[in-house]
């Protein structure tokens, strides 16, 4: 017996002894059935070591787990490196970095998707959502001082009686929301302590006024709609932390301020713009970005600014197709920024399409150089079929067929009849064609018709010719969709595909 039992102590040890870095249980292939059954609630991430949002998140991911540890919490959280632990990323269909996922008690068949901001409060809030109720039963003061100090923004129901209607409704609200923590009570002294005469919901927050107490009717929809407008400061600066909340959010307008923090006038500006804000609250959100941090740069770029024209301002819609405008005047006072926004909200602004200038020999080479004010003339020659690429200049992929692209021009450079171009998508933007991945390969035949073909065959010479041949008809169309878009962050190191429509998705929802 004595050899059988000391084995199962071994065993026993060596189970137990899961690595951790910063908090953060480290996981591999041979350790994580293990981290399953030691932990009821595991939240995991799969990362890349050189993936710039994955060393983003680290930190705050780091203190969620902290955070947690110093509590007593039975949550854990855990990271895998998915390029080193194939098999692991493979079973979870990772698809891109970072990919969380939340798994409760022990079942890796069904685990969920976390989808919530990346600071450390968010993940905490979010978790303890999903493990306890959704909202804490607050009956001392001290618990409410406690919860209402532990988060930039808290939630807290003041209701006699806990089991009326009010009360159940102000719960399903709390459970439509991750991201904030909630507090429900019907303690006299804690009424009293926050000034609270009559049944109601006040939202706690650090910022800006401080509390908002909602004073209508109580329904899931009102309780919900008024604690996504108040949650977020009037100006939120855009960072990686806070994309997820910006971008996430309800509101699809957002007016935004180019400024860099080191100038003179930031205070100034930023006051202005603030100030404006508040008479657009819950329809636009107004957002600052300082336009010296490398990270920003692509962000500029997608609006045609140079740091050096900056401060700026510009406004965007996220619906189903971004549509972006400039004001007349780039002075940021308040007057100037109000009217901005107002006449967006009348429809009286055109959208603005960025374009540079006509390059002076835009048709000497076998590929035609394309801008957005020369756009129309070519492509909608009614005497000519006309291929273009739509690409990125740190696109990877469109830097893979260049040269194919190149040797198709020189096929045809000397065809009255076809034309072979191409145009730089973050730098001229036409309304009759939107793009939203690269490289995007669209073909207008001849005629009057004004008639657009998506190509989406295979990226080959004799691909693009059979297609070219065939008048649009043969060879445009693939057994698996092609499209793609590529970060340049990695995009040397990245062996899958579907790894660079992650970074890709991630990319436009910043822009």
């Amino acid at each position: 017996m004595w050899p059988v039992r000391l084995l199962a102590l071994v065993a026993l040890a060596l189970a137990a002894d899961i690595p951790e870095e910063d908090d953060v249980l480290v996981l591999k292939k041979d350790n994580f059935e293990e981290a399953l059954r030691q932990h009821r609630h595991l939240l995991v991430e799969f990362y890349a070591p050189w993936c710039g949002h994955c060393k983003a998140l680290a930190p705050e991911y780091s203190k969620a787990a902290a955070k947690l540890k110093e509590e007593g919490s039975e949550i854990r959280l855990a990271k895998v490196d998915a390029t080193e632990e194939s098999d692991l990323a493979q079973m979870f269909s990772v698809r891109g970095y970072p990919t969380i996922k939340f798994f409760k008690n022990g079942d890796k068949n069904n685990p969920k998707d976390y989808a919530a901001g990346r600071q450390h409060e968010d993940i905490v809030n979010w978790l303890k959502k999903r493990t306890g109720p959704a909202a804490d039963t607050i009956t001392e003061a001290d618990a409410a001082e406690k919860l209402v100090d532990s988060s930039e923004v808290v939630v807290m129901g003041f209701f006699k009686d806990l089991e009326g209607n009010d009360a159940k409704t102000f719960l399903q609200a709390a459970e439509a929301i991750d991201e904030v923590p909630f507090g429900i009570t019907s303690a006299a002294d804690i009424f009293t302590k926050y000034d609270v005469k009559e049944d109601g919901v006040v939202l706690f927050k650090k910022f800006d006024e401080g509390r908002n107490v909602y004073d209508g009717e109580i329904t899931k929809d009102n309780l919900v709609e008024f604690i996504k407008n108040n949650q977020l400061p009037l100006v939120i600066e855009f960072t990686e932390q806070s994309a997820p909340k910006i971008f996430g959010g309800e509101i699809k307008t957002h007016m935004l301020l180019f400024i860099p923090k080191s100038s003179p006038t930031f205070e100034d500006k930023l006051s202005n713009f603030k100030t404006a804000a508040g008479s657009f609250k819950g329809n636009v959100l107004f957002i600052y970005i300082d336009s010296e941090v490398e990270d920003n740069q692509r962000v500029l770029e997608f609006f045609g600014l140079k740091k050096e024209e900056c401060p700026a301002i510009r406004l965007i819609t996220l619906e189903e197709e971004m549509t972006k405008y400039k004001p007349e005047t780039e002075d940021i006072t308040v007057e100037n920024v109000k009217s901005f926004c107002n006449q967006f909200l009348e429809g009286k602004l055109k959208p603005h399409l960025m374009s540079q200038d006509i390059p002076e020999d835009w048709d000497k080479l076998p590929v035609k150089v394309l801008v957005g004010k020369n756009f129309e003339e070519v492509a909608f020659d009614e005497t000519k079929d006309v291929f273009v690429e739509f690409y990125a200049p740190w696109c990877g992929h469109c830097k893979q067929l260049a040269p194919i692209w190149e040797s198709l021009g020189e096929k045809y450079k000397d065809n009255e009849k076809i034309v072979i171009a191409k145009m730089d998508s973050t730098a001229n933007e036409i309304e009759t064609v939107k793009i939203h991945s690269f490289p995007t390969l669209k073909f207008f035949p001849a005629g009057s018709e004004r008639k657009v073909i998506d190509f989406n065959g295979e990226r080959t010479l004799e691909s693009f010719i059979k297609f070219l041949e065939s008048g649009g008809t043969e060879g445009g169309t693939a057994e698996e969709d092609l499209e793609d878009l590529e970060d340049e962050e990695g995009e040397d190191e990245e062996t899958d595909e579907e790894t660079d429509d992650e970074e890709a998705d991630h990319l436009k929802d910043e822009l």
